[in-house]
Parts: structure tokens; C-alpha cells; sequence
């Protein structure tokens, strides 16, 4: 039984319901999402362009600009500003690689299934930074410059839950 995947799968559950929280009702507070995520999951759908752009994995920033979030069972759909051109991503969760809400230093870490470690999260000390920062932070430049410095401050005290921490050693 890979008791570990079914973990990852319920953790993408907090995710969801996070993002259904915030498509009914809005962020509440100084709430703000980065989400990093697959650019190569054959289910994400993202323009030309930003996939050139990030060939591996993106981060995108849930904060002061974003429209039309809609949550499904399996998947997200958001409209982002890149460059000031607007984009509509499909992000199916299992290409989810990390989830951070700066606001409370909480965080979620994935591997995907078929990593070489078999889904099996990395220790916590390994753990330096959600996949893919390097990506564009969705919104406009006032919420780039905000986003990078909460992903300054979430490297240095964040909190990312690892199954690793569950396993029996």
C-alpha cells in the first residue's frame, strides 16, 4: 500500500479547499498563495509562451490580481497577468509541486509519483525552497514585489509539512 501517496493525494485536498475558500468568498486578510506547479503535467494547459518561458515548473502568486478562479474536482483555472498580458492557466492538482500561505508560514511540498524516490517527500531540513521560484509571479508589479519579499521571508521561516516526519525510521 503506498500509504504515502494517499497522503500526498489528501494533502492536494487542503489545497483545493483552499482555493474553493477563496473563489467563493476571496482571500480573507493578508492571505496569499504561491503556488508552484508542473509546466510539463500533460493536463496543464498554459500559453506557449509562459511554457518557453518556464520549461520545468512555475510559481504563481494568488494575491492582489488575479480573475475568474474556478476549482473542480481535479483541477484549478485562473487568469494571471504575465507581462501585463493576461493568461488563463488549467493546473490540475497532481502537477502541484508546493503550496505556501506566507501570511500563517504554512506549506505543502508533493513529489510527483514518479519521481525517483517513489513520491517519498524529501526531510524537512532538506527542504529549502518551494519548487519552481524562479517562476513568474502572477499580478502585476506592485504584487511581484510584495510576493518577493513574502518568498523571501517564507525561505527563511517557513513551514513546510513533510510525510517524511510520519514514516517510521
Amino acid at each position: 500500500m503506498r500509504y504515502d501517496l494517499m497522503a500526498q493525494e489528501a494533502l492536494r485536498g487542503v489545497v483545493r479547499s483552499a482555493l474553493e475558500l477563496v473563489a467563493t468568498e476571496g482571500l480573507p486578510g493578508e492571505h496569499h498563495f504561491f503556488i508552484a506547479f508542473d509546466t510539463n503535467h500533460p493536463d496543464v494547459n498554459i500559453s506557449d509562451e509562459l511554457h518557453e518561458r518556464y520549461p520545468e515548473d512555475m510559481t504563481i502568486v494568488l494575491q492582489h490580481q488575479y480573475w475568474d478562479l474556478e476549482v473542480y474536482g481535479d483541477h484549478f483555472e485562473i487568469s494571471l497577468t504575465f507581462n501585463k498580458v493576461l493568461e488563463r492557466l488549467i493546473i490540475p492538482y497532481v502537477a502541484v509541486k508546493g503550496f505556501f500561505d506566507p501570511s500563517v508560514q504554512f506549506g505543502l511540498q508533493f513529489q510527483s509519483p514518479d519521481s525517483d524516490n517513489g513520491g517519498v517527500l524529501p526531510a524537512p531540513e532538506e527542504l529549502k525552497q518551494l519548487p519552481g521560484q524562479n517562476g513568474d509571479l502572477g499580478g502585476e508589479e506592485e504584487g511581484k514585489e510584495a510576493a518577493a519579499k513574502d518568498d523571501d521571508a517564507a525561505k527563511d521561516a517557513g513551514e513546510v509539512v513533510s510525510l517524511d516526519a510520519f514514516r517510521k525510521k
